[in-house]
């Protein structure tokens, strides 16, 4: 069965690029506020698994809609000849500059395509919409309206009721705010356009719900591979002399912190790409969180655990040795540097990683000593990483791809974004104290994390 077809049309700039981005999940789609951006029709599928889900066609605005309806209207035909006529118009204008976006909006729709008219509520109705919507109701193809609202002015109950005469359907779509479930209700609007395309529409829309879930999944088990892969993670420095200098301990913390920062942005950066985001480069996940850095004070009091919630989750998991990152060391020589004890608070608290990093010398003889660090011992830090990639991943989740500022996460103030139950920190740290271990976490333990935080996720 062929897939459905719509092409958005309407007078420019009105959001119909917009509607296209965001019901595409297509963030290459041009968006500007200068009218007249789009001059071509343009498809944008939607597709999953190599299935087209369904097609929308961006097109250019009506330019010329007056002398096209004249020009029709010169016609006494019946209501059955009336696309006729529209087809005869596009045959004979095809090449006059004078109607080029008129024929490309027109084409698609002559070609099978459902009609989505887009407006603006937030202008007043004027009667010049009249000829755009006659002009459509000539095409004879199956249509809905859309009413989008650009600015804060509301003029939804003037315009529904213009609406009304020329279409069967009138929905509301703020394509800058539409979530998953607005898109499904779209969707589920459409299928009633048309019984013909009843069947179709309904196959689109659960392969559109599946596909929901599966971005959800496969974020949750990137998310969950950055957590094994970034506290398992170990860092090894030569050395030449019999004892290691400040300076080489000091370098071989920052190449370890960097790697970390850089498993970070790998990962956000395929999480996008999952969530078709690929407007977003790599730029933007230099500071994903502005100025708030994986090892700041304001990342672990935002995104940690308290001092009462680190005790009560490690408690059973006799997890309570120190809250520095510990480092596990194959040889038996002796620790470099303090040790470091107590559990460092999350909220209001200041996890200071420069103070409390240790390193381990290994070898025995000299040309063959090295310093090494990592897996990460430190309790909260698992719990700040995770607590960053949800945070990050749910408020990509609701940035719209008709939108084309730069992506900010904003703070949420003194609120954690993220409260977890007592009984997930315990089934969490289960599978942390796997990622420390010298082995690490096996693939069948990550797939169960996962789960775990696709649950969080939803």
């Amino acid at each position: 069965m062929k897939h459905p077809t719509f092409a958005v049309v309407g007078h420019p700039n009105k959001g119909k690029s917009s509607i296209v981005s965001a019901l595409s999940l297509d963030d290459s789609v041009a968006i500007s506020n200068i009218p007249g951006t789009t001059h071509i029709k343009r498809s944008f599928p939607l597709t999953v698994d190599g299935v087209i889900i369904y097609e929308l066609f961006d097109t250019p605005g009506f330019q010329r809609a007056r002398r096209l309806l004249a020009w029709l209207e010169q016609h006494e035909v019946s209501a059955d000849k009336k696309q006729d006529v529209v087809s005869l118009f596009v045959k004979e204008h095809k090449n006059d500059p004078k109607f080029h976006d008129e024929i490309e909006l027109l084409e698609p729709i002559l070609a099978g395509a459902g009609i989505i008219y887009v407006v603006d509520a937030s202008k007043p109705y004027s009667s010049e919409y009249e000829a755009e919507m006659e002009i459509l109701r000539w095409c004879n193809q199956p249509s809905m309206a859309l009413i989008n609202h650009i600015d804060t002015n509301d003029y939804t109950a003037e315009w529904k009721r213009a609406l009304g005469h020329y279409f069967k359907l009138i929905r509301t779509y703020n394509p800058m705010q539409a979530g998953f479930q607005e898109h499904t209700a779209i969707l589920e609007s459409m299928a009633h356009l048309n019984e013909d395309w009843t069947t179709s529409l309904k196959e689109s829309i659960a392969l559109f719900k599946r596909y929901h879930t599966q971005m959800l999944q496969e974020s949750s088990h990137t998310i969950a591979k950055l957590l094994a892969t970034t506290i398992h993670h170990k860092e090894k420095l030569s050395i030449k002399s019999e004892e290691p200098t400040i300076q080489e301990e000091q370098q071989l913390i920052e190449h370890y912190k960097e790697k970390l920062r850089q498993l970070e942005r790998k990962s956000y950066n395929k999480i996008a790409t999952i969530l078709n985001h690929s407007h977003l480069n790599e730029t933007i996940f230099e500071l994903p969180f502005e100025d708030i850095d994986l090892f700041s004070k304001e990342s672990a009091s935002i995104f940690g655990l308290s001092k009462k919630e680190l005790l009560v989750t490690t408690a059973t998991s006799g997890a309570l040795s120190g809250a520095g990152v510990d480092l596990l060391f194959a040889g038996h020589t002796g620790f470099l540097g303090a040790a470091i004890g107590g559990i460092i608070g999350g909220v209001g608290g200041y996890l200071g990683f420069e103070e409390i990093f240790k390193t381990k010398l290994l070898g025995r003889r000299i040309g063959q000593k090295y310093l090494q660090i990592g897996p990460m011992q430190n309790k909260n830090f698992p719990y700040i990483l995770l607590g960053r990639a949800l945070f990050y991943t749910q408020k990509l989740l609701h940035f719209s791809h008709a939108k084309r500022e730069t992506f900010v996460l904003e703070e949420n103030g003194k609120k954690r974004p993220h409260e977890l139950s007592e009984s997930n920190r315990k089934k969490l740290e289960k599978y942390h104290k796997l990622m420390r271990s010298k082995k690490g976490i096996e693939e069948e333990k990550l797939q169960e994390y996962a789960d775990l935080i696709l649950e969080l996720l939803e």
